[in-house]
């Protein structure tokens, strides 16, 4: 427990591959609409998504930008792939995630975690 009058840390947000393409494929302001959402954050891309990102940008230029996007986010690791490493890293950091996959965020929900979802194209949502 942090000393009392100690600053709380920014919460965790997580971005999905689906996440990090949002900007190149609905035009939407991902730090502006977790900021709006949220206010002080630390926004990060989970190592996992950073290789499928890389796997899919030899042949989508979405991807390809959104590779060159999520480098200026910080990156964590995580254990395995694909959405199982996303929905093991947000229960352990009790982290945020944005995604519109509406299966991970079936899996999400389920499993208590806090999800931004797009809404009307051009806004995210805590969902």
């Amino acid at each position: 427990m942090p000393p009392e009058g100690a600053a709380k840390e920014p919460p965790l947000v997580l971005l999905d591959t689906n996440a990090l393409m949002m900007p190149f494929q609905l035009g939407l302001d991902i730090e502006g609409e977790v900021t709006r959402l949220l206010g002080r954050c630390r926004i990060a891309v989970p190592a996992c998504v950073m290789r499928e990102l890389r796997g899919l940008a030899g042949r989508d230029p979405d991807a390809r930008a959104a590779l060159q996007l999520a480098v200026r986010f910080s990156h964590v690791p995580c254990r395995g792939a694909g959405d199982d490493a996303i929905v093991d890293l947000a229960m352990r950091e009790g982290a945020y995630v944005v995604t519109g996959d509406r299966g991970l965020m079936a899996r999400l929900r389920a499993a208590n975690v806090r999800v931004l979802r797009p809404r009307e194209r051009h806004r995210l949502e805590l969902w």
